[in-house]
């Protein structure tokens, strides 16, 4: 199953794979939303081999998750890879350059089950999958403007 959006931002494309690179930033929201994250790696700068474990609440059950950068390419394209109990989930951040001053944000999010429950898990989320993706694109709309707010406070 995959879901995909693009939003357009009005901020170079260097400075806004600058802004995704502030992977603090994304811990730390993901603390404030009650989940645990841990770096796995030791690396000082972004790149291939970056890894985290997470841990959070999910219908009222403990989810764990292990993440994984296994694509870097400055100023292009981030791709991370997440396994959690069943799942194997990709996440795909792409940018283009519109002009020196607009930057095109691709996200897509491919989710694949591992085993028969994971499956399961996956056939049901179909069902929701147009209000699930109504969800996505607003939340991304979302994180694309404030991306644009903090790139002009800067």
């Amino acid at each position: 199953m995959k879901f995909s959006t693009k939003e357009d931002i009005e901020a170079p494309i260097d400075a806004v794979f600058d802004m995704l690179c502030d992977f603090e930033m994304f811990e730390r929201a993901a603390m404030r939303r009650g989940a645990e994250v841990q770096r796995t790696d030791s690396k000082t700068v972004p790149g291939v081999g970056m890894g985290w474990r997470g841990a959070f609440n999910l219908r009222g059950k403990r989810r764990e998750v292990d993440i994984e950068m296994i694509t870097f390419d400055r100023p292009n394209e981030i791709v991370l890879e997440c396994q959690s109990a069943g799942l194997l989930t990709t996440m795909t951040i792409e940018l283009v350059a519109l002009s020196r001053t607009r930057t095109r944000l691709m996200i897509a999010f491919e989710i694949k089950p591992l085993n028969l429950s994971a499956r399961l898990l996956v056939q049901s989320l179909k069902l929701a999958k147009t209000s699930m993706t109504k969800k996505f694109k607003l939340r991304i709309a979302e994180f694309a403007k404030s991306l644009e707010e903090r790139h002009q406070r800067a």
